[in-house]
C-alpha cells in the first residue's frame, strides 16, 4: 500500500513503521481502525502518516483483506427528515470506521430493489436494506448466501438476518392512550402509505387502542402517505367536518405539520380547538408553532446500531448471529395537545371569528 509524499515521491506503509519505530502490522492495524493498538503506538502510526503524507491505497488492502470497506445502503427514499437522520446515524459509524456509503434508492418498488441488490454484488462489503418489498425469496435469489445483511424496519421475519425496528405499533398505542388520558375522545387518524411495514403498525396501533380505551367511538381514519400535502388535504378535510374531531394523530411528523397548516388556514387554533400528535420526533417538531407532541424514535440511534450490527457480521461471520431488535420510541409532550380537558367545542363559525 502506497501513498504520495508532498514532493511527490511514493511513501509506502514500510516508510510509516519505519518512521514509526512500529511493525508493519501494527501500522495496518491503526489504519484499519482496530481497537488492540496502544494510544501511544496509535499516535506514534498517525504521527507518521501526517508527516509522510501517507495515503493507503484501497486496491491493495482490498486484495490484502478481500473487503472493499464499502457498505451498501438502500432505502425506499432519501427525502425528508427521516431518511436524512437515519442516513446521520449511519454515517457517524462510517466515519469512525473508516468506511465508505453506497447509497440507493428503490423509490418502493420491488423491481428497482432487486435490481439495486444485484448492483451492489462485489462491491460491497455488506448491506443495510429498508423496503416494504423485502421478502426471503427476493434475497435469496439476488444476493450471495454469505454476504452481510441488516434489515431496517422491515416486514420480513427470516431468522437467518439481524433485523432492527421501530416498535411502531406500541407507540401508536401509547400515543392514543396519551390524547385519551387528555380527555379527547374522538381522535382521527392521518395513515401513511398502504405499503409502509411502518404505517401498516401506526395503524393497527392506532386502531387497537381505539378498540380498548374508547370502545363506543368509531375511529376515523383518512388516508396520507407521509408527505406535508397528504396531511394539508386530511386537514382540510377534518376543518370541513360539521362534527370535527378532538384530536388527531398523523402516522408521521411530517404529516401532522401539514395538517396544522390546513387548520390553522380554517381558522382553528391547535390545540384550542383540536389537538394533533405526530410520530418520529424529526428536528422540526419542536421548532413549529405549536410544538408538536409526537412519538420520539431515535432516529439516528436506529441507523447507528443497524451499521454496528452489520459490521459484527462483516468482521466476525463465523460468531455472530443474526439478532431481532425493536427499538420501544416514547411519547413526547409538547403544546399541541393542549391542557388535561379539551376545551368546550364551538361552533365552525365561532371558531373562524376567534382572534
Amino acid at each position: 500500500m502506497t501513498g504520495i509524499s508532498r514532493d511527490g515521491s511514493e511513501a509506502s506503509i514500510k516508510d510509516v513503521a519505519r518512521k514509526a519505530r512500529v511493525s508493519i502490522a501494527s501500522v495496518s492495524r491503526v489504519m484499519n481502525g482496530h481497537a488492540n493498538v496502544s494510544a501511544e503506538t496509535r499516535e506514534r502510526v498517525l504521527a507518521a502518516v501526517r508527516s509522510l503524507h501517507y495515503v493507503p491505497h484501497s486496491g491493495a488492502r482490498s486484495l490484502i483483506t478481500q473487503r472493499t470497506n464499502v457498505v451498501g445502503v438502500l432505502f425506499p427514499d432519501l427525502h425528508g427528515e427521516f431518511f436524512s437522520e437515519l442516513i446521520r446515524g449511519i454515517d457517524a459509524v462510517a466515519r469512525r470506521r473508516r468506511l465508505q456509503l453506497l447509497l440507493s434508492s428503490t423509490h418502493g418498488d420491488a423491481a428497482e430493489l432487486a435490481v439495486a441488490i444485484r448492483t451492489m454484488r462485489g462491491r460491497v462489503d455488506g448491506l443495510l436494506v429498508m423496503s416494504p418489498h423485502v421478502d426471503a425469496a427476493l434475497l435469496d435469489k439476488n444476493l450471495p448466501s454469505a454476504l452481510p445483511i441488516v434489515l431496517i424496519n422491515s416486514p420480513l421475519n427470516d431468522a437467518r438476518r439481524s433485523t432492527l425496528t421501530i416498535d411502531s405499533y406500541r407507540g401508536a398505542r401509547a400515543m392514543v392512550s396519551h390524547l385519551v388520558g387528555r380527555g379527547h375522545r374522538r381522535i382521527a387518524h392521518v395513515a401513511g402509505p398502504t405499503l409502509n411495514f411502518d404505517a401498516q403498525e401506526r395503524l393497527r396501533g392506532y386502531l387497537d387502542e381505539m378498540a380498548s380505551s374508547l370502545q363506543r367511538v368509531a375511529p376515523q381514519v383518512l388516508p396520507g402517505d407521509f408527505s406535508e400535502k397528504s396531511g394539508y388535504l386530511a386537514g382540510r378535510r377534518l376543518a370541513a367536518q360539521p362534527d370535527r374531531p378532538d384530536a388527531v394523530f398523523a402516522a408521521n411528523d411530517v404529516i401532522a405539520v401539514g395538517c396544522m397548516v390546513a387548520l390553522r388556514e380554517a381558522g382553528l387554533r391547535v390545540p384550542d380547538h383540536i389537538a394533533v400528535a405526530g410520530f418520529d420526533d424529526i428536528p422540526l417538531a419542536s421548532l413549529v408553532s405549536p410544538a408538536l407532541t409526537t412519538v420520539r424514535v431515535q432516529i439516528a440511534e436506529l441507523g447507528r446500531a443497524a451499521l454496528e450490527q452489520l459490521l459484527l457480521s462483516i468482521e466476525s461471520p463465523a460468531r455472530t448471529r443474526p439478532v431481532s431488535r425493536a427499538l420501544l420510541p416514547e411519547v413526547v409532550v409538547r403544546e399541541s395537545c393542549g391542557s388535561e380537558k379539551p376545551p368546550k367545542r364551538r361552533s365552525r363559525r365561532q371558531a373562524a371569528r376567534s382572534p
